[in-house]
């Protein structure tokens, strides 16, 4: 997984691991994964002068990204492949995936669900009788994100994150593993929590945020949006 080191690496080669009909498994990748609410990536798999779309990236039942091309290939099993992300969709991702970090910072509840998109994402909250005010929101989400917060990552043990269960903000999804260590995402000393997926560089790249509709979803549930 390419993308955990590096969230800004457009192209890379590797080689062809696995091929089933549509399906694509490379022996690695910088394409993201659909999962935790952020959409998978596409793009574009090209080789001897051959060029493939791909219109997903998804996991399978074994945790291996799996690369969805627009149609059946046929491609030889070690072969070299050059990958090339579709970075206008990617770097859109990013910027909202690191802005709803941000607004978890800035409305202090358990998030029941949510979802990342290229216009407009969303986050869902515990919120039972806390009142969420839009202006009062949206003001204080772009005052972080125009203090050039640095993104940054560190790694803990499942051990260690039972010890701070205050850290994990989702109420219904684990936290990722990878290589039997969860990844931290902090965002300046404005938020830490775990995520495996993909983040600008400094909020400073986010640009403006605006807070749409402010909706009930059931008896506890508020969606932000």
């Amino acid at each position: 997984m390419l993308f955990i080191e590096n969230s800004y690496l457009k192209e890379f080669e590797t080689k062809i691991q696995k091929i089933e009909n549509d399906s694509i498994l490379l022996e690695q990748t910088a394409f993201y994964a659909r999962s935790g609410g952020q959409p998978g990536d596409v793009g574009q798999l090209t080789t001897n002068g051959m060029t493939i779309n791909i219109i997903d990236t998804i996991k399978d039942q074994e945790n291996n990204i799996i690369h969805i091309a627009e149609n059946n290939i046929e491609l030889e099993i070690g072969e070299k492949i050059q990958g090339i992300i579709n970075w206008d969709k990617r770097y859109k991702h990013m910027r909202m995936h690191t802005a709803l970090h941000l607004l978890c910072s800035v409305i202090p509840l358990d998030v029941t669900g949510g979802q990342i998109g290229y216009d407009k994402s969303r986050l869902d909250f515990n919120a039972q009788d806390y009142k969420i005010e839009k202006e009062e929101i949206e003001y204080n989400i772009n005052n972080l994100a125009k203090k050039d917060h640095e993104i940054s990552y560190q790694w803990i043990t499942n051990d260690e994150l039972e010890q701070q269960p205050e850290l994990v903000r989702t109420m219904s999804v684990q936290p990722p593993k990878i290589k039997g260590k969860i990844r931290l995402v902090k965002i300046g000393n404005v938020d830490l929590q775990p995520c495996g997926g993909t983040h600008v560089k400094s909020t400073k790249e986010i640009g403006e945020i605006k807070i749409g509709k402010i909706e009930n979803k059931g008896k506890m549930n508020k969606r932000v949006n």
